[in-house]
């Protein structure tokens, strides 16, 4: 970093960025928007170039903005890293742990490592972004998520970030009791049937996907839901059907509704990872939750 560049003009930066105009960054950050304005001013002075265009409702990032905020992000991130890892080792506590986890962790292991990493380190704040390894790619690029427990389609590798594997899980086609083809037992049989799932791209459900095809089947997918709950509400209070895993048949609270379909055809089992970016070291609180995460994994 230049040594005229300034971590504030930095941070006003990505503030701005992220949320798309000056007013809405001076509430996130508590800064005024005169400060904001005359530290993006400054560095846009610094680096010769313009960086965001300003709009009656707003301000979009230039090209050479995005790209900016892209390298920007990742120093801001990996700073926050590096402070909160020299308090931890101090025994200060303190700090945040990022992570993101697929739908069936948040619903199984996930509450069991959460609670008891916060009963250890209460000081410790735990953000949790739940989905599809696709949507957390960006921020794992960034710094801005530690790790994610998630699937991943090996045909799409991503060269930035490693992969451990940590667990296997056993999927199944699921229906609401009483749904008309419970009592289905191959796929053909559900073919022309009413089908919810999440994106295809890049997990587990990509596989499917390819699975499917090989078979000459293309389900109905009339409706992509994008986060766990929505899939399992609509196929429970509804005649849509989808492919979860059996954990949720085995939720106290979710099995009630649910029905999964023995069927002739046994769906290939699902493979978590630790996914993180390569060129990164956790602190020693994000670690620990790794570790925890190993631990109940397995």
């Amino acid at each position: 970093m230049s040594a005229n560049l300034k971590l504030h003009q930095l941070r006003a930066f990505v503030d701005v960025a992220r949320q798309g105009s000056i007013r809405a960054a001076s509430r996130l950050s508590g800064l005024s928007q005169p400060a904001l304005t005359k530290a993006i001013q400054e560095l846009e002075r610094e680096l010769g170039a313009k960086l965001f265009i300003r709009r009656q409702q707003g301000v979009v990032l230039t090209d050479i903005g995005d790209n900016f905020f892209r390298h920007a992000s990742l120093v801001l991130a990996e700073l926050r890293v590096a402070e909160e890892d020299i308090q931890q080792r101090l025994g200060l506590g303190g700090g945040q742990v990022n992570i993101g986890v697929g739908g069936s962790v948040a619903r199984t292991i996930m509450p069991q490592v959460i609670n008891q990493f916060h009963r250890e380190y209460p000081l410790v704040k735990v953000r949790i972004v739940e989905g599809q390894l696709v949507s957390m790619v960006h921020e794992l690029r960034q710094g801005a998520l530690d790790f994610t427990i998630n699937t991943y389609d090996q045909s799409h590798l991503d060269q930035e970030l490693m992969y451990e594997r940590m667990m296997e899980r056993e999927y199944k086609v699921v229906v609401r009791k009483g749904h008309p083809l419970e009592k289905a037992r191959s796929l053909a049989e559900l073919q022309q049937a009413d089908w919810t799932m999440p994106t295809p791209k890049g997990s587990y459900y990509r596989l499917l996907h390819d699975l499917f095809g090989e078979r000459g089947m293309a389900p109905k997918i009339v409706v992509t839901c994008e986060t766990f709950m929505a899939c399992t509400s609509l196929v429970a209070q509804s005649d849509f059907i989808s492919i979860l895993s059996v954990d949720v048949i085995d939720d106290p609270i979710l099995g009630r509704s649910l029905v999964a379909l023995t069927l002739d055809e046994p769906l290939p089992k699902a493979i978590f990872y630790l996914i993180q970016r390569k060129d990164t070291t956790l602190t020693p609180m994000s670690s620990y939750m790794a570790q925890l995460f190993r631990r109940y994994c397995q």
